[in-house]
C-alpha cells in the first residue's frame, strides 16, 4: 500500500444528499493507484478540524474541496490550522470555486497546489510526485508555487467519464448520512456539462460547454446495484442537464423499468429537451422512478432571455413542460433569477404574471426565485465590474459572500422593497392553491385572502399588504427550493458537488 491522502469536505448549510461524489471519485482513482485516501465530510464528523490533524500527521498531503460561498469558511479554517501545525504539508485546493480562480486561491498562503477542473488523474499524479520527491512542473491541470513564484501548467486534456472508475461508494457510511438527512439518497452523476452558453452560469466556464456522459448501459447498471446494495430511497442526478441525450437519456430510464429495482431519483434539465420527448417518454420517466425535474427557467421576458444568452428558452416550453410532467407524475421545480443587469420592472411582472399562470394550470410545479448572483469566472463580469457591483478579491471575500443576498446596486431601496412585496405576494399565492388546510383557522386564512392576492398579481397593485400580514401568523414562506430534489432550502445554501 502506497501513502495516504486525506480527502475534506467543508461544512455547508442544509441537510447532505450523501456523500460529496467529488470526494468519492477521487478516492476511487487514488485507491486504484494504491494509495490509501481517508475522506472526512463535515455533513456527518462533528470533530471534522480534530480529525484532519489526526490523519494529516505521515500523510502524503491534504485535498480540500470547496465551492463559491460560505462553504470556503470552513476550507480556509481548516486549512489555516493544518498548516499552523505542519507548515511544509501539501495543501491542495480543489473543486468548482478554486478552478475558476486559481491564481486567486493559490495567493493565500495555506494553499500550495490548485487542481483545476477534473481532479481523479491529476491528484493521483501528484499523490506520485510528492510521495517520488519529483517536481510537479509535468503535470497538467494546478497551479502550483515555490516561496516565490506561482506556476499555472497547462490545463488537462478532458477524460471520458466511461474510463474512470466507478467513485469509491464502499466507503461512504449511508447510515451517518440517513441520521443527518433523514433518509437513505444517493447523490450520483451519470454526466458533467451542459452544452448551454448561460451568461450567468459557471457550468459553461468549468465544462466549457462539453457534454460529457457515462453509457446507458453503466449508469443503469450502477445506479440499480447501489440501490439494492445499501437499500436507497432516492438517487439525487448532480447533471447539469440530463437529457441533452435524449436517445441516452430514455436508455436509462427503459432500464431501470427492465430491472424492476424500485426508487425514487431527480433530476435537472432545460425545457427545451423535455418538449422533445414524447408524451410516453414522460410515463416511462415516472414509471421508472422519476419524481422531480428542476429547471432554470429564470425569466419569461423576451429581452431578459435574450440578456442572459438562454435563446434556447421558451415560454411556450414551459408551460409544455409542466403538462408533460404532469403527464409522468412528476413534480417540476422553476428557477426565477431576478435583478439581471437590464431588467425593468415590466420585465419582472411579466415573469411573475406568466409563471403565476404557470401554477395556476398545473399543480405540479413550485417555483424558487433568487435574485441574481455575480459567481466568479462568468462571462458578464465585464459588464457588472462597469456597473459597480463589489467583486471579491480574496478566498476569504467570497467566503463571506452571503449567497442568495443582494449585492446589486441597481436594486435598492423602494424598487427592492416593493420587488420583495411583489415576490411575498407570488409565493403567498402560489401555497394558497397548494394548501391543504388542516385547522379552521388556516382555512379560514386562505379563503379571506386568496382572491385579493390573485387581484393583486394580475392588477400590480401592493399597496397596504394586509394579507401578507395576516398569512405570516400562520406560515412562512418557501423562498428557495433544490433543483435537484425540489426541497425547500435554507436562505444559505449550496449543493453537494
Amino acid at each position: 500500500m502506497r501513502g495516504k491522502v486525506v480527502l475534506f469536505y467543508p461544512p455547508y448549510e442544509g441537510p447532505p444528499l450523501g456523500a460529496p461524489t467529488c470526494l468519492l471519485a477521487l478516492a476511487a482513482t487514488l485507491r486504484e493507484a494504491g494509495f490509501r485516501p481517508v475522506i472526512i465530510d463535515a455533513a456527518i464528523e462533528p470533530r471534522y478540524k480534530e480529525r484532519v490533524l489526526e490523519e494529516s500527521d505521515g500523510a502524503l498531503c491534504l485535498g480540500i474541496s470547496a465551492l463559491t460561498g460560505p462553504m470556503i469558511r470552513g476550507a480556509i479554517d481548516v486549512a489555516k490550522t493544518v498548516k499552523a501545525k505542519m507548515p511544509k504539508f501539501p495543501i491542495i485546493f480543489g473543486g468548482w470555486h478554486p478552478t475558476l480562480l486559481p491564481d486567486e486561491t493559490l495567493a493565500e498562503p495555506y494553499v500550495d497546489i490548485v487542481v483545476r477542473g477534473q481532479g481523479e488523474i491529476t491528484l493521483r499524479e501528484i499523490a506520485e510526485a510528492l510521495e517520488e520527491k519529483r517536481s510537479l512542473r509535468e503535470i497538467a491541470g494546478i497551479s502550483w508555487k515555490t516561496s516565490v513564484i506561482r506556476t499555472h501548467n497547462p490545463d488537462r486534456k478532458v477524460e471520458q467519464l466511461d474510463d474512470l472508475p466507478i467513485p469509491a461508494y464502499d466507503m461512504m457510511d449511508f447510515d451517518a448520512y440517513e441520521r443527518v438527512s433523514g433518509g437513505r439518497k444517493l447523490a450520483y452523476a451519470t454526466s458533467i456539462g451542459c452544452p448551454y452558453a448561460c451568461n450567468y452560469c459557471t457550468d459553461m466556464v468549468f465544462y466549457k460547454r462539453r457534454f460529457n456522459a457515462l453509457s446507458a448501459e453503466r449508469v443503469v447498471k450502477e445506479m440499480t446495484e447501489l440501490v439494492t446494495k445499501y437499500r436507497i430511497e432516492e438517487v439525487a442526478l448532480l447533471d447539469s442537464n440530463f437529457p441533452v441525450d435524449l436517445k441516452r437519456a430514455m436508455a436509462i430510464a427503459r432500464g431501470i423499468v427492465e430491472t424492476g429495482v424500485k426508487f425514487r431519483w431527480t433530476f435537472q434539465a432545460s425545457t427545451d429537451f423535455i418538449c422533445r420527448m414524447s408524451e410516453d417518454d414522460l410515463r416511462t420517466l415516472g414509471a421508472s422512478g422519476v419524481t422531480h425535474m428542476g429547471f432554470g427557467t429564470e425569466s419569461t421576458s423576451e429581452p431578459v432571455l435574450k440578456l442572459m444568452n438562454k435563446r434556447h428558452q421558451r415560454v411556450n416550453e414551459m408551460y409544455e413542460t409542466a403538462r408533460r410532467a404532469a403527464i409522468g407524475g412528476i413534480r417540476v421545480t422553476f428557477n426565477l433569477i431576478f435583478g439581471y443587469p437590464g431588467e425593468t420592472e415590466e420585465d419582472r411582472i411579466v415573469t411573475l404574471q406568466t409563471m403565476n399562470d404557470i401554477g395556476r394550470q398545473f399543480q405540479n410545479v413550485s417555483f424558487s426565485p433568487n435574485i441574481f448572483t455575480p459567481y466568479p469566472g462568468i462571462p458578464i463580469w465585464p459588464q457588472l465590474r462597469t456597473m459597480n457591483v463589489p467583486e471579491p478579491k480574496t478566498l476569504r471575500e467570497w467566503g463571506e459572500m452571503p449567497l442568495g443576498a443582494n449585492l446589486l446596486p441597481w436594486l435598492q431601496g423602494q424598487e427592492l422593497s416593493r420587488f420583495q412585496r411583489m415576490l411575498d405576494y407570488f409565493l403567498l399565492n402560489n401555497q394558497l392553491r397548494k394548501k391543504k388546510s388542516k385547522t379552521w383557522s388556516s382555512e379560514l386564512t386562505r379563503v379571506i385572502v386568496q382572491h385579493p392576492v390573485q387581484w393583486r398579481i394580475r392588477t400590480s397593485r401592493y399597496d397596504f399588504p394586509w394579507e401578507l400580514q395576516l398569512s405570516r401568523r400562520l406560515e412562512k414562506l418557501v423562498q428557495r427550493r433544490s433543483l435537484v430534489t425540489g426541497q425547500e432550502l435554507p436562505t444559505e445554501a449550496v449543493s453537494v458537488c
